[in-house]
Parts: C-alpha cells; sequence; structure tokens
C-alpha cells in the first residue's frame, strides 16, 4: 500500500501527499479509465490532474481540481483544496513541495524527474512558480526512484549533468560502473532554488532493486507507481488520516 503522510496546519488546510508502490496497481495514465478511476479513488477521492510526462520543465498552475488533464508538462503547483497533483514514474524521481504564503496558506507542488529533466532545469522552475504564488519556508520529500547502484550511466550524458551540478551525481553501480546518483542530482536542483532542509522522510526505496515498485530500466515494466499531493480542510477524514 502507499506511504502515507499529512501535515496538519491550524485554521488552514492540511497537506497530504503519498507514494505508490506496485500494489496499489499499475497507474499509468494510459490505462483503462474504468480501473485508474478505482485506484485513483483509493490514493485521494478527489479529481486529480495528471500530465502527459515529456521530460521537460514545463509547470502547470491548476486553479480547479482536475485541470490541464493530459496536458504537456512535467510538474504541477496549487493552492486549491481537493486539486490532486500527482506524476507518475517507473525509475524516475517523483517530488513532492510543500511552502506557505505570507498569511500561512500551504501552496504545494510535484514534479517528475528524470535526467533530462534536471538537465532542463524542471525542480528549479517548479520551486519558482512556487515563489511566485508567495511560497517561502519551503519542505521536500522524495518518492521511489531508481539508485545509483542499479543506474549505470553513459558517460557523455553524464558529463553533461556533472558539468551542470557537479561531481556528486557521478555515482557507481554494484558492479563498480559509472552511474547517475539521481536523488544528488535533486538535492543539488533544489540547493540551487535555495530549498536546503532535508527530505521530510528518509531515502527512498530502490525502484530498480525492490520487486515492490515498477522499473522500466530494470525489468522492462510498464506500469507506473505515482506521487500524489493535495490539499484538505482540517476536518477532512480519510480512512487511513494519521
Amino acid at each position: 500500500m502507499p506511504r502515507r503522510e499529512v501535515t496538519h496546519h491550524r485554521d488552514a488546510l492540511s497537506i497530504h501527499w503519498a507514494f505508490t508502490d506496485a500494489a496499489d496497481g499499475d497507474l499509468s495514465v494510459d490505462g483503462d479509465p474504468d480501473d485508474l478511476s478505482v485506484r485513483r479513488s483509493r490514493i485521494a477521492p478527489h479529481p486529480w490532474t495528471w500530465l502527459r510526462q515529456v521530460h521537460g520543465s514545463e509547470v502547470v498552475h491548476v486553479h480547479t481540481p482536475g485541470d490541464f488533464c493530459d496536458e504537456l508538462a512535467d510538474a504541477a503547483v496549487t493552492m486549491v483544496p481537493d486539486a490532486v497533483l500527482a506524476v507518475h514514474s517507473a525509475d524516475c524521481a517523483g517530488i513532492v513541495l510543500s511552502a506557505t504564503d505570507r498569511n500561512g496558506q500551504p501552496i504545494i507542488g510535484v514534479v517528475h524527474a528524470g535526467w533530462r529533466g534536471l538537465e532542463s532545469g524542471v525542480v528549479q522552475h517548479t520551486v519558482q512558480q512556487m515563489r511566485d504564488l508567495g511560497g517561502d519556508g519551503f519542505t521536500w520529500d522524495l518518492g521511489p526512484c531508481i539508485s545509483p547502484g542499479a543506474y549505470e550511466f553513459g558517460t557523455e550524458a553524464l558529463d553533461v549533468l556533472r558539468t551542470r551540478y557537479g561531481n556528486v551525481v557521478v555515482g557507481e553501480t554494484l558492479d563498480g560502473k559509472p552511474a547517475l546518483d539521481l536523488r544528488a542530482g535533486v538535492r543539488v536542483a533544489l540547493g540551487e532554488s535555495g530549498v536546503t532542509s532535508e527530505a521530510m522522510t528518509g531515502p527512498p526505496p530502490c525502484t530498480a532493486l525492490d520487486p515492490g515498485f515498477y522499473s522500466w530500466r530494470a525489468r522492462g515494466d510498464t506500469g507506473r507507481q505515482a506521487a500524489v499531493a493535495w490539499l484538505a480542510s482540517p476536518d477532512e477524514r480519510y480512512p487511513w488520516h494519521p
């Protein structure tokens, strides 16, 4: 079942987020619509914003629950209650961001970031969109994604990311081959945007090494897990509410 978290705010909307796994079923946006509706409602029973992810840097600002479905984008932000933001992955990083404006109202964002997204600056663009809404005091969490131990990477592309983010993104596979440390890249990208806090929870599982998650690179899985976030009123109740 998905790992679920919630941050309560006095007199303000609470921030909910969840990272799904293979046991929650395939959440790929190209799946059967009826099956997807059932699976999504088990995670968050509100309208979902799901994106046609293209490994770019486009960020959408959701004003109404369900806005921008099928939009070509890799991140979304909102301040609207009951608007579920979701990104999908099978090795890439799914990131949940939260902040508050000067009135203490929360702002959330979700990001799909693989190596191309890191290169194009999708993390930084999302943080900037949230700052444009008045966001400050950022926190973040990282969902299941591939670890450097399983992410052998071509030297040419790795050098591009090394030049962009530094040697910290260069890792090593379990058998000693050059690898990309995607997680380190996420941290550096966030730091460039002034988000220097640590992740809300510990290191995420590796999608390639843990069979409980979908992995395109390790197993050729076509299924996708999701990183999901939404805002709900303080008296909102879910079966799993912490």
